[in-house]
């Protein structure tokens, strides 16, 4: 075995001393780093890697109406003390003994299976301390959670028992004042963890995109945890009957007093960050309703498509800075800012950094959001459907994309056959296609990046020794056409569209249906790989290396395995020990990289998709990477109900 390098050895010995390593928020912590100071498992021996213990949470989506079509098993886990928690989608959570995966305890939120729930999602659960409360108190730590039927619940940290002092005997109604459509219940959601920042709980919620303008409130609140009251809220979507001059939202347009009384959304559904030391909570935003027609929300739409920095304790806006102007294209804002440390003319500034579903790497000033990277307005592509008028100009990072943004054509056309190839080079003839930011029309559009990204949820990784920002993107073209309205329903019904998702997109005057640009035989028209792995160094604002991510196993029939570069859900983890963990790829394997160099060096076959971004901690002296593996519904993976942990062998007395 090579010898370990000095920085490992450094960082190994620093951690045997140093206060244990809790991973206390999805991200990590509130910062969103991803990244686990651990680095007893290192390049040199991940080869050794090995199963410690496997968990099955028993939630398959039993008795769900959508089980089949919306379920996810997405969750990060946390480990506090010797404890890791994590829930499901279904609404259970779970306490495990970290060392062993033996089950702790159990609670279920008891959730109403009849509903046609959009999305089936749950990414995690947060933690809160109160400093106030005798050691060894009831509900003295917490487990605070939200569920995809819109309920807010505070548990117990040891026993899983409600908090009877939060809420309504441990739990609080999201539901009341976001404009509830009583015929769309399952559609109003929580997916990702609330923010804690002191003690206040802020959370987004989940919206089902593209059923109509006038959608539910995209609001963002804040919940006292130890009361469950709530202690403010705001709305990304500007709702006074006149916005004075100086308004922190301004117009939507010239017609902004009457549309924004009926635009909803614009909904923050991914996990926010939290600066404790300013006292800031960091908020990416999504598209104000309908994702694909703005006709009806002139103007830029601000705040939604944004990251905004509100006063944690009062909802007070900060800063804010809008990524998306007037979204035709379904780029919410979609993954997690993550909070770094950057040098600048030899000072440490405060940074933030915010991945993209277009690919773009965003990098302002946590304290007043300026860009530490130069934004370019640039001309964008005009040519729109009636009724619709795109923003001019879109902004663009001075950092190279992680994904391209050129126009897909027909000399782009792909296939595992000639005949095949042929197909999607005539397809890819009759469709619009300028590159990003080409506005959806009726002859089908092409979006590249997909409305799935560039990055997603997953979110990226952090190596700070490096100044290394990790991110799995895809590079998936999509395909967008806008249906008159007298049309949609005969499209539906024609059976020439199988296999599209159609959406009614009502108080438009266009439905819509979009599909991946593929070819008759179901794959991509367009060449592998499809997804990557990138490392991007912010030191220089150069990318470091770029490596396919995942194979087509598991998705295409042997032999067509050896398609590099899968589509991927889910996010990468960097250790100290200088790797990057990740699964995400729509083959069932968690796989180890090098951090510095970007080479694959282990991976381990999983019983299904780990659609998930995977954690670490260290219990008893061994460290412990975990990850979950039930697959994800729309990318149509392998499902399972498992939580694996791997660790090096133990030493042998």
């Amino acid at each position: 075995m090579r010898a370990l390098p000095l920085v490992s050895m450094l960082l190994a010995t620093l951690s045997a001393h140093a206060a244990p390593f809790e991973w206390t928020a999805w991200g990590g912590d509130g910062r969103g780093q991803r990244h686990a100071p651990l680095a007893q498992i290192t390049p040199q021996n991940v080869d050794q890697l090995e199963l410690a213990w496997s968990f099955r949470t028993g939630e398959l989506g039993q008795g769900f109406e959508r089980a089949g079509e919306a379920l996810t098993f997405e969750a990060t886990p946390l480990l506090i003390g010797d404890t890791l928690y994590f829930n499901t989608a279904t609404g259970v959570v779970f306490a495990l003994d970290a060392a062993k995966g033996m089950q702790r305890w159990r609670f279920d939120a008891q959730l109403d299976k009849r509903r046609n729930y959009s999305e089936m999602a749950a990414r995690g659960v947060s933690y809160w301390r109160d400093e106030r409360a005798a050691a060894g108190a009831a509900c003295a730590e917490r487990i605070v959670f939200g569920t995809i039927d819109a309920r807010l619940f505070a548990l117990d940290a040891r026993t899983g028992r409600r908090c009877a002092d939060f809420g309504a005997n441990g739990e609080v109604d999201l539901s009341k004042g976001v404009r509830l459509i009583a015929a769309h219940l399952g559609n109003y959601q929580v997916s990702s963890p609330p923010a804690i920042a002191g003690d206040v709980a802020v959370v987004g919620s989940a919206i089902g995109d593209n059923r109509g303008s006038d959608l539910e409130l995209g609001v963002v609140r804040a919940f006292d945890v130890r009361s469950g009251r709530l202690l403010w809220h705001w709305d990304p979507i500007p709702r006074a009957a006149k916005l004075p001059a100086d308004a922190a939202n301004p117009d939507f347009g010239e017609i902004a007093q009457q549309q924004a009384r009926w635009t909803g959304a614009a909904n923050a559904w991914a996990p926010f960050a939290v600066d404790a030391e300013r006292g800031l909570v960091f908020i990416p935003t999504g598209s104000a309703s309908p994702d694909f027609f703005g006709g009806e929300r002139a103007g830029d739409n601000r705040w939604a498509n944004s990251v905004v920095a509100l006063r944690a304790a009062s909802g007070e806006f900060v800063w804010g800075r809008q990524l998306v102007h007037h979204d035709l294209w379904d780029y919410d804002v979609a993954s997690q800012p993550m909070l770094v440390d950057l040098e600048r003319d030899g000072a440490k500034v405060p940074a933030l950094v915010q991945l993209t579903k277009t690919g773009q790497v965003f990098v302002l000033n946590r304290e007043n959001g300026e860009p530490l990277f130069p934004i370019e307005e640039r001309a964008v592509p005009q040519d729109a459907v009636a009724g619709e008028a795109p923003s001019p100009t879109q902004p663009f990072s001075s950092l190279p994309p992680l994904v391209s943004h050129a126009p897909v054509t027909p000399d782009d056309a792909w296939g595992l056959t000639f005949w095949d190839r042929n197909a999607c080079r005539e397809q890819i003839g009759k469709l619009h296609s300028e590159g990003i930011f080409t506005p959806p029309s009726l002859q089908g559009t092409i979006q590249r990046p997909g409305y799935a990204g560039g990055s997603n949820w997953g979110s990226g990784a952090w190596d700070p020794q490096r100044k290394l920002l990790i991110a799995n993107v895809i590079d998936l073209p999509m395909v967008v056409t806008l249906i008159p309205r007298d049309k949609l329903a005969d499209e539906y019904d024609s059976g020439v569209y199988k296999g599209w998702e159609f959406a009614r997109m009502t108080g438009t005057p266009y439905g819509m249906r979009r599909s991946l640009l593929k070819s008759p035989l179901g794959v991509p028209c367009m060449a592998p790989p499809w997804g990557k792995l990138v490392a991007l160094d912010l030191a220089s604002g150069t990318i470091a290396w770029s490596k396919p991510l995942g194979t087509s196993r598991d998705k295409a029939p042997w032999p067509f395995w050896y398609l590099e570069g899968a589509p991927n859900m889910g996010g990468p983890l960097a250790t100290a020990g200088g790797l990057v963990f990740i699964g995400a790829s729509t083959d069932n394997f968690l796989r180890a990289f090098d951090t510095a160099s970007g080479a694959e060096l282990w991976k381990a076959r999983l019983p299904a998709g780990a659609q998930a971004t995977p954690m670490s901690y260290e219990v008893g002296g061994r460290q412990y990477v975990v990850v979950a593996a039930g697959g994800h519904a729309k990318l149509d993976t392998t499902r399972g109900d498992y939580l694996l942990a791997y660790a090096l062998p133990r030493k042998r007395e």
